[in-house]
């Protein structure tokens, strides 16, 4: 597996237009690998996440492939004097040991599933809309994942919502409701085995539009 970051120069119109739609953002993505390195393998599948900073923002994505980003930086970035860092992703994945307690960043997609009609059989996925209701998801999440969120001050566990957002737009002529939600917290490894597998597959759905991608850097 690869983790590649490349900055965005939102100054372009380019960069404003992928921005501006997860759809777009998901096909460049995709454009990066040739199509026989676009579909998941036992190791991994691509995930991608747009970071938002103060004086950055920032393209991660996670691949079993190395990407060519030339398209993006043509697009995107600044061609005359920045393209794309990529690392292997082998010596995070194995240094995750039971115990262990990162910082972690997750762009998701907090929903529920309900019937489509009283008393059908048929179910249709709802987006949570509350911070409330969008924490719960993840803290009952977290154990299948191969983690828990300590608590911290105030005997609270440690997580924030940093940026909620609802995205509205079509995919094949049918109109579309994304929800996301993006967590920062510390958490604390309770099974390495099913945390590599959710740092390399994702967590939730929707990960065709940015969303699964779970980040761990160490406590300063």
């Amino acid at each position: 597996m690869h983790l590649t970051r490349f900055e965005i120069n939102t100054a372009r119109r380019g960069a404003r237009d992928l921005l501006a739609s997860p759809q777009r953002m998901h096909a460049a993505v995709l454009a990066s690998f040739p199509n026989h390195q676009r579909n998941a393998t036992t190791e991994g599948r691509v995930l991608w996440r747009v970071d938002h900073g103060h004086n950055q923002t920032l393209l991660y994505i996670l691949s079993p492939h190395q990407p060519d980003l030339t398209h993006l930086v043509e697009q995107a970035g600044w061609p005359a004097t920045h393209t794309w860092l990529t690392r292997p992703y082998a010596n995070l994945l194995d240094g995750i040991d039971k115990g262990d307690q990162w910082i972690f960043r997750l762009a998701a997609n907090p929903t529920r599933s309900s019937p489509k009609t009283p008393g059908g059989q048929r179910t249709q996925r709802y987006g949570h809309q509350t911070v409330d209701h969008q924490t719960q998801w993840l803290l009952t999440r977290a154990e299948r994942n191969g983690f828990v969120i300590p608590h911290g001050i105030h005997d609270v566990p440690d997580l924030a919502i940093t940026n909620r957002r609802t995205w509205k737009f079509t995919r094949d002529n049918a109109p579309v409701t994304l929800v996301t939600a993006v967590y920062e917290g510390r958490l604390e490894v309770t099974d390495p085995d099913a945390l590599r597998r959710a740092l390399t597959h994702g967590i939730g759905p929707a990960k065709g539009y940015g969303c699964g991608l779970l980040t761990l850097t160490k406590p300063r």
